[in-house]
């Protein structure tokens, strides 16, 4: 199993020097980016058939949503960035970040059915405000939060870390004898609010940027009457999404347990503190660059 492990870590590691080292992630913005336009033109294509009564076509409008949400995803994005990100620094279970992946997506959905029908009936805008907003104002606003969010995970990793240098304190958790309640959580309970406390963090931080795909869909759907079909189509989009960044919180899980496997038990809680630090640092300056970006 080491020699599992150590080949893993060596193929993330040769991944991340093509991706970021080599401009692989610029290679595969511009593949994803010419995809996009052509399921975009097909969307466009199926809309046009079940206006005029094909109603076998709205099979195919919301085949091609999925599509175009796993086309999207498989770009670089701030979705995977803090998924990734969170499952590399945090122990948590794979079952609970793969739910975190796609509830941030759906929810990344439900902003862009808010924006478009609230900017419509409230403001009057058009495809040009919308989308104006979401790349000029929501996009850097939604990396900000992501910095915080690594920035978050290295001053807790700091704490986890000092911690364990620190000497063994007396609990004040536990029942007390003489009146029979617990004056404070268990470290279990704190770990459980700390837990949901993240979940509403990163979900916030990738939801509050709506898919430029999704805004483009339901201001189609708007004009044409049919409404139900865009709002479906921009959750099925949402699950293409999912598709992708359920995946990176796989390999991030993956990645994190083959490289613990690799300590000791009693180096365990100091690895992971710094893989904190690490993976918090990465994120945010990986997001602090795409806040210049989009700026």
């Amino acid at each position: 199993m080491r020699w599992l492990a150590l080949a893993g870590l060596a193929a993330i590691g040769v991944c991340a020097v093509w991706l970021w080292g080599l401009g692989g992630a610029d290679q595969i913005a511009r593949q994803a980016a010419a995809g996009q336009l052509q399921v975009q033109n097909a969307m466009a294509g199926a809309l046009r058939a079940l206006q005029q009564g094909d109603t076998g076509a709205v099979l195919t409008l919301w085949g091609l949503c999925f599509a175009y949400g796993f086309v999207h995803a498989a770009g670089p994005g701030h979705g995977k960035l803090v998924i990734g990100g969170y499952g590399l620094g945090a122990r948590v279970p794979v079952a609970r970040l793969t739910g975190l992946a796609l509830a941030s997506s759906l929810a990344q959905a439900a902003t862009a059915v808010i924006l478009v029908y609230g900017a419509v009936w409230i403001l009057g805008w058009g495809r040009a405000q919308m989308t104006s907003l979401a790349d000029d104002v929501l996009e850097p606003f939604s990396y900000a939060l992501i910095a915080g969010v690594g920035l978050w995970l290295v001053l807790r990793g700091a704490r986890h870390l000092r911690a364990q240098f620190a000497p063994p304190a007396q609990s004040h958790d536990a029942v007390c004898a003489s009146c029979g309640h617990a004056h404070g959580p268990t470290p279990a309970q704190a770990a459980e609010v700390r837990s949901l406390r993240d979940a509403a963090a990163i979900i916030a931080a990738i939801a509050v940027r709506p898919c430029t795909g999704a805004l483009f869909l339901l201001i189609l759907t708007w004009r044409f009457g049919l409404d139900w079909a865009g709002i479906v189509g921009a959750f099925v989009m949402g699950l293409g999404t999912a598709s992708i960044t359920m995946l990176v919180a796989i390999a991030a899980v993956g990645f994190r347990e083959s490289a613990l496997h690799l300590v000791s038990h009693r180096g365990t809680a100091r690895m992971m503190a710094g893989a904190e630090i690490a993976a918090g640092a990465l994120v945010t300056v990986l997001a602090l660059q795409l806040v210049l970006r989009s700026i």
